[in-house]
């Protein structure tokens, strides 16, 4: 090797000891290794481009406008969108009833349906989909979420090796017809016999040593403080005492009347909660909303203020056996008076809050007693807190407050928003086919992306806080090594050394070779460039030998998805890292064992499937 591929070598060697070691953090050591490559080919190394051109260092940060990153960024919206409407607590409470509360049936179940998926769409998009169902189960049944992302990702990559519908998979297909002479080209099932004999092994394996093998890590501190649902606060502030209805009959008084004229809270002292208008709830109508036949309100407070209402011309009934008000899709927020705040001692009423900020105060918990009736006009202390309803849109407005502390609840108990739900169901599909009828996959979930902000499914303020940063600045960091293997030769120097060991063990022990370098240039290459590195390799060594090129292309692209040593092998894995409060070496530990099932069942494979 020369000198420049010996920096290449120490510079990724001694990083990466660095994160596995827990001395940096991985995303911090991505970027480092940008920066280290960026500035050698600066001072001339020539790592990324020839020596003498050092503009060329910027190319250790074109990964962040990769397709990969784009397609992340992306998924990132779609995922959240699909996670507002309830379609990922849908899918969540579909599989827990399937699952039940048992880990090893539900490290099993995530693991097979993120494989089913992929093999239909691109994987880091059906890990990306079942990762917010994988938290939410993890919320209700108290399991870890190290115990289930991780059997998301390697589900995503098993279902991806029986699939054509692989990055690397195509592109070693592509390959066979570059060839020297040109090969057929593999067919859309191809993969399956042999790569569906590893995704079925996979899965056995997650059964008999997953729950073992799993790291048991506790959730980073804000999941440790595990949010209580809407449901649970209800429960705390004890709503469900004093709750009421209210119907509007025909010929009442308040029909064609606005609650301000109206007055409820003003001159009853109680609080709206919600109006139903023909089965739809309309959270905290706004004090211009208009009485029609046939509204009901649920209002919030003591029965000496509720019943005189009887007079105005409601019917009034108390609120029993419904459920709560969460479950039927209220939206609650949790208030805290801030500390040395200047609201201390003024009232809400006071501060006008319900104009300024768009929510309503149902109950106020001070010093363990809940108060629900004149909660308005009680002055405020630190430490007060509130539980409000009104709309998600004006959060923001809350969360800029200096005087007081916002704690969102979890949505695990909101219905699913049918109409909402179809809709960003429909734009991810919309994606997932245009990307399977040949668009660029980047392209494809960008235009979705832009899509569910256009037609309103997310705020521009929720999509900036859906984003994983350190999923982009790990896979944007990784790039720069790709591209300085690939330009310093050190990825072919490999490879041809490798296959000239195994060549003389025959069909089997080529495909056998083939596979170990490529899992094992994956860890840290990705699928997609070792694909470009090892396949032409494998294909012309098969074609010397005499030996089938496309089971020698079969084997170079499943060793792209034996992505299970390291947490940067894959896009996949790194999006599971943070949400898992995971190690590096927790990938390792489990991911050895699943390597070797795959590289004997992938030799099992092609001999029976190969005839090797």
């Amino acid at each position: 090797m020369n000198p420049t591929q010996w920096f290449v070598v120490a510079s990724v060697l001694g990083v990466l000891a660095l994160v596995a070691t827990d001395r940096l953090r991985i995303d911090v050591g991505a970027v480092s290794l940008a920066a280290i490559l960026a500035l050698a080919q600066f001072l001339g190394l020539g790592v990324l481009a020839g020596p003498d051109t050092p503009g060329a260092a910027i190319q250790a940060l074109s990964g962040f406008g990769q397709p990969v990153v784009i397609t992340l960024f992306s998924l990132f919206v779609l995922t959240r969108a699909l996670d507002k409407t309830g379609v990922t607590r849908w899918i969540a409470g579909r599989v827990q009833a399937v699952g039940g509360g048992s880990e090893r049936r539900l490290i099993v179940l995530f693991a097979g349906v993120t494989a089913l998926l992929s093999l239909f769409m691109n994987n880091l998009a059906a890990g990306a989909l079942l990762l917010p169902s994988a938290m939410d189960i993890a919320r209700r049944t108290g399991i870890r979420p190290s115990k289930l992302l991780i059997p998301v990702a390697y589900g995503s990559l098993l279902g991806g090796v029986a699939t054509y519908f692989t990055t690397a998979n195509i592109i070693v297909s592509d390959l066979l017809t570059t060839a020297n002479p040109p090969q057929a080209p593999l067919h859309i099932l191809d993969f399956t016999p042999t790569g569906g004999l590893i995704l079925v092994g996979g899965l056995i394996f997650f059964a008999l040593f997953g729950q073992r093998l799993l790291p048991d890590r506790p959730p980073r501190p804000e999941q440790a403080a595990a949010r209580q649902t809407g449901s649970q606060l209800e429960a705390v502030y004890h709503l469900d005492e004093r709750r009421w209805r209210l119907r509007v009959p025909a010929g009442a008084g308040p029909v064609g009347q606005s609650l301000a004229a109206v007055g409820i809270g003003e001159r009853f002292g109680v609080a709206v909660a919600a109006l139903w208008r023909r089965h739809e709830a309309l959270v905290i109508p706004g004090p211009e909303e208009v009485f029609q036949v046939g509204d009901e309100l649920l209002v919030i407070g003591q029965e000496e203020r509720v019943r005189p209402l009887a007079e105005a011309g409601f019917d009034v009934r108390p609120d029993e056996g419904s459920g709560s008000l969460s479950a039927r899709g209220a939206r609650f927020v949790e208030v805290v008076v801030a500390p040395h705040g200047q609201v201390e001692g003024t009232t809400l009423k006071n501060l006008d809050f319900r104009k300024q900020y768009g929510f309503t105060a149902l109950a106020l918990l001070r010093e363990g007693q809940s108060y629900r009736t004149d909660v308005a006009a009680m002055p405020l202390k630190a430490g007060d807190s509130l539980l409000m309803v009104g709309d998600p849109a004006r959060l923001k407005f809350l969360h800029a407050s200096p005087d007081f502390i916002v704690l969102e609840p979890s949505l695990s108990d909101q219905p699913l928003e049918t109409r909402r739900a179809l809709l960003s169901a429909g734009i991810i599909l919309a994606a997932i086919v245009a990307s399977i009828l040949g668009a660029p996959v980047f392209l494809a979930m960008l235009v979705g992306a832009l899509a569910a902000v256009l037609v309103g499914l997310l705020t521009m303020e929720e999509i900036y806080r859906a984003m994983e940063w350190q999923a982009i600045l790990l896979i944007a960091g990784m790039y720069s090594v790709s591209l300085a293997m690939v330009n310093t030769g050190l990825a072919a120097l490999i490879g041809e050394a490798v296959v000239g060991v195994v060549a003389p063990l025959g069909a089997l022990g080529l495909a056998a070779g083939v596979y170990l370098l490529t899992a094992a240039l994956t860890q840290v290459m990705g699928g997609q460039v070792t694909a470009l590195v090892t396949g032409p390799i494998a294909i012309s060594a098969a074609i010397s030998l005499g030996v089938s090129p496309q089971a020698m292309a079969v084997a170079a692209a499943i060793g792209c998805s034996a992505s299970f040593f390291t947490p940067i092998a894959h896009p996949v894995n790194i999006l599971m890292i943070g949400p898992g409060n995971y190690k590096f070496s927790d990938f390792f530990r489990i991911g050895w064992g699943l390597t070797v099932v795959a590289f004997v069942l992938l030799l099992i494979g092609m001999r029976l499937f190969w005839g090797l």
